[in-house]
Parts: structure tokens; sequence; C-alpha cells
């Protein structure tokens, strides 16, 4: 993994796979009020970061993420959904002054620290990925039964709400049930992650179908505010933390392959899951074929939802 940057101003703290989060110089290891958070270029699959990364990446993550929380914002004609953007400019006299360094320009948000929740809420309007290999064993998607005689890549009758405990760096997350979610952060704020999980769902997914597309599942996460309001935090909606697939050739398609046309890392993955025992050992490193044609679909997908 590449290091984080010296960024004037700015003390990092924490990396994950992909990100990389930094506060005030003189503020607390908590943040205390503004954080930065950096988008990378580095691609991870199967808990794994990938060599090399995707030239570009944090800038259409970031572009994405910023486009959804405006569309949250009330945007889209429905209700506005709390996020944790701040300005990123300030008025000096008369001007404008970025307040995101040069270095990290496009590929950073300025946002508000909060109280995370230690739960990633995903939602499933498709059957898929990890949710088909269960649904082939047991008729369930993490314990929720469903009809029998659906397919890979079938809609669901209904969106499903799947939450998951996020674990600590480095460990694997663990899909819970609600009642699981519960016990951890109480009934208020499991029902709202639940329910306000759900409503993004329904209302990203109208919005991807009006452009051509299918938001097959996604997941948030959330924090509190000082003020106890409920936040959309992280990323939102993007080609990391999303699978979307073009309508037309899920309509068409006679196999899953076909069918499920990918604006996400599945390229990395298939590719990956074809060369290489997940989680057993390193990685193999990418292909530059395989690199490019992730990089265009991340930037296709990005070009048809905003144009």
């Amino acid at each position: 993994m590449s290091s984080p940057l010296d960024l004037p101003g700015w003390r990092h703290v924490y990396s994950g796979k992909v990100r990389d989060l930094y506060v005030s110089a003189g503020a607390a290891a908590d943040g205390g009020g503004r954080m930065l958070v950096v988008a990378s270029d580095r691609v991870s699959a199967f808990d794994h970061v990938l060599e090399p990364g995707i030239a570009g990446k944090g800038a259409l993550l970031t572009t994405l993420s910023l486009w959804w929380f405006d569309q949250l914002a009330g945007g889209d004609g429905g209700r506005s959904i709390p996020n944790h953007l701040v300005a990123d400019h300030v008025l000096e006299g008369d001007d404008a002054v970025e307040l995101i360094p040069a270095e990290v320009a496009g590929r950073a948000m300025l946002v508000r620290s909060l109280e995370m929740h230690p739960i990633e809420c995903v939602v499933r309007g498709y059957l898929t990925g990890s949710g088909w290999a269960e649904y082939r064993e047991s008729g369930t998607v993490c314990g929720i039964p469903l009809p029998e005689g659906l397919h890979d890549g079938d809609r669901l009758p209904e969106p499903i709400y799947t939450p998951a405990f996020k674990a600590p760096m480095g460990a694997h997350d663990e899909n819970i049930s609600y009642e699981r979610s519960v016990e951890l952060v109480g009934g208020g704020i499991a029902e709202a992650l639940r329910d306000t999980s759900l409503e993004i769902y329904r209302r990203a997914a109208a919005l991807a179908e009006a452009r051509g597309l299918i938001l097959a599942d996604t997941k948030f996460e959330f924090g509190t505010d000082d003020a106890g309001v409920l936040t959309l935090a992280d990323e939102v909606l993007t080609s990391d933390s999303s699978r979307y697939w073009d309508a037309a050739a899920w309509r068409t398609g006679t196999t899953p392959a076909e069918r499920m046309a990918s604006f996400d890392k599945q390229i990395v993955r298939d590719w990956l899951a074809a060369h290489w025992v997940p989680r057993e050992g390193t990685p193999p490193e990418l292909p530059a074929e395989i690199v490019e044609r992730t990089r265009a679909r991340y930037a296709e997908l990005l070009e048809r939802l905003t144009a």
C-alpha cells in the first residue's frame, strides 16, 4: 500500500483499503470537527489491496459521491438526507479560498467528524454475489428466506436490508441479523439505519433506472452528529460500494455474465477468481488490460449517471 501524502496543515490518522483520513494538524486524534477524506487510486478485492492501482480512480469515486450527496440532499425531489459534507471554500474578503490541499484536489472531501455506527448498511435489490451463493445452499440471503426458483441476477420481490458488523481493521466484516444490529446500536438507531438505507436505495435505483442502469446492491455508512442527527457518511453509491449493471443487457442477456454487464470492480473480481485462490497468499498483479477496462467502466458509469 502506498504511503499517505504529507499534506500541509493536515495530519494523517488512518488509512483504509482505498481511503486516507486526515485531521487538522492541531486537532485531537478524533478530528475534533473537520476531517479530510482522500480517495486514493488503490483498488481492493477479497480483502486485499491490489497492484497496480487504477489511475484517476480516486477522482472518479469522489466526483460520483459528491453528485449522489447532492441528489440525496433533495436534488432528486425527495427529502434531504443529512450528510457529513462541509463547505470546502471560505471567503477572505471577496476571494474564495480553497480549503482542500492542491495535492489532493478533485479526490478529497471535507467533512464533519461524526460518532460512527459500527454497522455496514447493505441493501440488495437483486440476487448475486455472496447472496446468490447462500441462496443456492439454503434458499436465504443473510438468513432472510426468499422465494424458490430464483436465478443469479434475478430481481428480488422487494429490496432487502442485510446489515453487517464492521470488524476492526484487518478482520472481516460479519453479516448479522437485524436483531443483532438492535443489540449493537439500540432499537431506535437500528430502525433508522434500516429505513433510511432502504429509502436511499429506492431513490437511487429509480434515478439509475431512468439512465438505463440497474443498481443491484449497495452499502452505506452512517454516523450521528453532535445534535444527534443520523448522518450519511463515507462514500455513497460509487462503483466501489455498489453493483451497477446495464439495464438493456440485463433484459436481453441469456447468461449471468451477459445479464450483469458491470460498471464496478466485478471485472477485477472475476479475473482474480480465475487466476488466484481468493484470500490465500498474495494476489497476482493485475494485467494492464484489466486495469484499463475497469477504469473505463468507472468513467462510463459517472458519465451515464451525471450527464
